[in-house]
């Protein structure tokens, strides 16, 4: 199926060409039929070999005055437009607002009918009208002089519109879908049904939707197109959806149905605006996209950019294309096309300055490298959802990056790790949440990826925290040194008599001292305020090994020459980490492979010899 809309002054004909194309009445209400004046959108098509073998579909517009923006609803969504002009009466004031619109939109696809040529020389009139059109996004159409009354040229034109269906562009059928609604109504037994024009993409029966506010899913229960039943539409088509869910009944003209999760809502656009100075619009006029009429606020940038506040959030994409027009028609439409569907705050002064400039290079075609440039970091839907195809593979989840953006980055991390090792030597490592906050990035994750890239010189990530080139845990100040090397004296003398409370209180090592103390490999961890040299564990075991098996706690206690205070942690550690194992409630033993083998899991794990500790 090919979908156009009619375009052109009222009284102009359109409905009574297309009535003569297709055999179908376009005016759906008594009043419109009465009065011989189109008052609303109407809908009508060719039988199936009627346009080249496939159904051409029209959209008939109003030509008044007082129902442009129903003209707009109509042209919107469609690529193609049949452009009507009488030849008894010539060009006319709708005729230019028209084709402004559909400048505005950049429709490249017409076929010019001069209606009437019955009643006057329709050839002046072609000539003018086709000059016109040659100005525009249209450039040179085929054009066709027709009578609605004798069927003079509707042949000619028939061919004419077959030719213009088949070179228009194939919309790609896997695309999301934007379904701008220009009717809903309800059916008895049924529900609620709208119509629209699928631009691109495929409709299926029960596929899931959601409305344009993104927070109401519906089902599609039915699909019709052409009066027929389908269970699959594929854009461009004339559907109508019988959709079921709650709040359903607020859909109507200017609403729109989306594939969830693959739109962005915004109610901030910066747009690149033609056909007048930015700074000559009105400070509110109205956005007209699809279906959609909503207010904005302009904001003028440069000299052709804007920035644009909506009255309500619409699914906006880069490169979109739009009208401004300021509602009565005292002015020009402009044209929009959209820049941006998540513009920065212009907060500081200079930024809207700064802003213009930045717009000024922007194309308004989606461009992923482009778009990483300038954000530096974004999640892949997130560029998805803004109609750009993603550059490059994530670097963490579903995070993109720009390449220049992610070394900056990684500097700036390793700068962090070494001044927090400078202005923090007794704690093990910059925390990875702090290097999140400092590097004010959005995802932790996004620090994991950093410190693991490659790049000089190597972070190492351990626990939760980031440490720089070579660096175990913290380096121990020449107070502390001098305390730990004491307890290190103490316990090469005697490798089981951790000191007491009493001993490190004079010596100053408190619990944080100890800490750093561990991390840095200078002391082992047995439990609290019990601290043994690193490899404790394995000399330990080796010496429990050459007992019979099984042992009590009395005998392990003389084999290492201890007391109860250390033997009971050291055997609770022994066996925590598979060295030991409890036979009954009075003996242990070794288990089997583990006395002297190094095995076993450890509390700190060390980067180096855990025997040589860093000061």
């Amino acid at each position: 199926m090919r979908v156009l809309a009619t375009a052109g002054h009222v009284d102009h004909g359109k409905s009574a060409l297309v009535r003569a194309l297709t055999g179908m009445e376009p005016d759906r209400y008594e009043e419109e039929r009465r009065r011989g004046l189109t008052l609303d959108l109407g809908f009508v098509w060719t039988a199936p070999d009627g346009a080249g073998g496939e159904p051409l579909a029209f959209v008939d517009v109003p030509g008044h005055e007082r129902f442009v923006s129903t003209m707009l609803a109509g042209v919107g969504p469609v690529p193609a437009v049949l452009f009507v002009v009488a030849a008894d009466q010539g060009w006319q004031p709708q005729s230019q607002e028209h084709l402004e619109i559909l400048d505005a939109l950049g429709v490249r696809h017409a076929v010019l009918a001069v209606t009437r040529s019955d009643l006057a020389d329709p050839e002046p009139v072609r000539a003018e009208a086709a000059e016109r059109l040659a100005r525009t996004s249209l450039g040179a159409v085929p054009s066709v002089a027709v009578s609605s009354v004798t069927g003079a040229g509707l042949a000619e034109l028939r061919a004419e519109l077959a030719r213009m269906a088949g070179a228009l562009p194939e919309p790609p059928a896997d695309a999301d879908v934007r379904l701008w609604l220009d009717r809903a109504f309800t059916v008895r037994g049924h529900g609620t049904v709208v119509t629209g024009t699928l631009g691109s993409g495929t409709l299926r029966t029960g596929d899931r939707l959601v409305t344009g506010d993104g927070r109401t899913a519906l089902r599609v229960r039915g699909l019709q197109s052409l009066n027929r039943e389908r269970s699959a539409v594929s854009g461009v088509a004339r559907v109508a959806v019988n959709v079921h869910g709650h709040q359903d009944g607020a859909l109507g003209r200017g609403q729109v149905l989306l594939t969830p999760g693959r739109w962005l809502l915004t109610d901030l656009v910066d747009a690149r605006i033609a056909g007048e100075p930015a700074a000559d619009l009105p400070r509110t006029v109205t956005l007209h996209i699809g279906t959609a009429a909503v207010p904005v606020t302009v904001r003028p940038l440069g000299e052709d950019t804007a920035r644009l506040t909506l009255r309500r959030a619409l699914p906006l994409r880069i490169g979109d294309r739009a009208v401004l027009r300021e509602p009565g028609g005292g002015r020009r439409p402009c044209a929009v096309t959209v820049l941006d569907v998540r513009p920065p705050r212009l907060a500081r002064r200079g930024a809207a300055r700064a802003r213009a400039a930045e717009l000024t290079g922007m194309s308004g075609r989606p461009d992923g490298a482009a778009e990483l440039r300038q954000r530096g970091l974004i999640r892949r839907a997130d560029l998805l959802a803004m109609g750009v195809a993603p550059p490059a593979e994530p670097v963490a989840g579903d995070w993109l990056a720009d390449g220049h953006h992610w070394a900056r980055l990684r500097e700036r991390l390793t700068d962090e790790v070494e001044r927090y090792a400078e202005e923090h030597p007794m704690e093990p490592g910059l925390p990875t949440e702090a290097a999140r906050r400092l590097l004010r990035l959005p995802d932790r994750a996004l620090v994991d990826a950093l410190a693991a890239s490659p790049g000089e010189p190597r972070l190492a990530h351990r626990n939760g925290r980031l440490h720089g080139p070579g660096s175990g845990g913290p380096t121990l100040p020449p107070r502390l040194r001098a305390a730990v090397d004491a307890v290190r004296g103490d316990l090469e003398r005697a490798p089981f008599r951790a000191p007491d409370a009493d001993r490190l209180a004079r010596l100053g090592l408190d619990r944080k001292a100890l800490a750093a103390a561990v991390a840095a490999g200078a002391l082992l961890r047995i439990a609290d305020g019990i601290v043994l040299l690193p490899g404790a564990e394995e000399r330990a075991a080796a010496l429990l090994g050459e007992l019979p098996q099984p042992f009590t706690l009395s005998e392990a206690r003389k084999a290492l020459d201890t007391t109860r205070r250390v033997a009971v942690p050291l055997l609770e550690f022994l066996d925590g980490r598979g060295r030991t194992e409890r036979v009954d409630d009075q003996r242990r033993r070794c288990r089997p492979g583990t006395a002297d083998d190094g095995g076993g899991r450890e509390s700190n794990p060390p980067a180096r010899d855990p025997r040589t500790p860093r000061f």
